[in-house]
């Protein structure tokens, strides 16, 4: 018997503790050298919210997230940031998502021919190291194919 297809969605937003200008600077980066899709945040848009530079950094995050991979390296924005399985849309504002991990624990997702072009932001603006953030991918790879066990088993 085949094992059931778990979807997930994953999406990037700014962490709660970061602060306003660390935000505000990932965010021109996102919405300019880092290509990613700002026009629903500019004035006008579906997610235009000048009282919330949380919420405005969180959009662009999430679409440069889904642009370059949807990987760890592509949410971090100098450690601003986090992948979270929360969806962030409120209102009007709708937060694109799209990763599905399938029966065979592999992930997929739905990302632009750009995304092999490097490894986001992680190189250009957090300076951090890419070796203290390779614990996220395995422990949702362990989490999930635990869900996955516990359906098959009937728990």
């Amino acid at each position: 018997m085949p094992l059931p297809k778990t979807v997930t969605e994953l999406w990037c937003v700014a962490k709660n503790n970061a602060e306003d200008a660390a935000l505000r600077m990932a965010l021109d980066w996102a919405c300019g050298e880092g290509g990613a899709d700002c026009s629903p945040i500019q004035q006008g848009g579906p997610c235009y919210d000048p009282s919330s530079v949380q919420n405005t950094a969180s959009y662009a995050f999430n679409d440069y997230f889904l642009k370059r991979g949807l990987t760890d390296e592509s949410c971090n924005f100098n450690n601003n940031a986090a992948v979270t399985s929360l969806n962030p849309s409120h209102g009007n504002c709708k937060f694109p998502s799209s990763l599905t991990v399938s029966n065979n624990g592999s992930f997929s997702g739905s990302t632009s021919p750009s995304s092999s072009m490097g490894l986001g932001p992680i190189e250009d603006i957090s300076g951090g190291s890419k070796v203290a953030r390779t614990w996220f991918w395995p422990l949702i790879a362990s989490h999930l194919l635990f869900m996955i066990l516990r359906v098959v088993s009937g728990q």
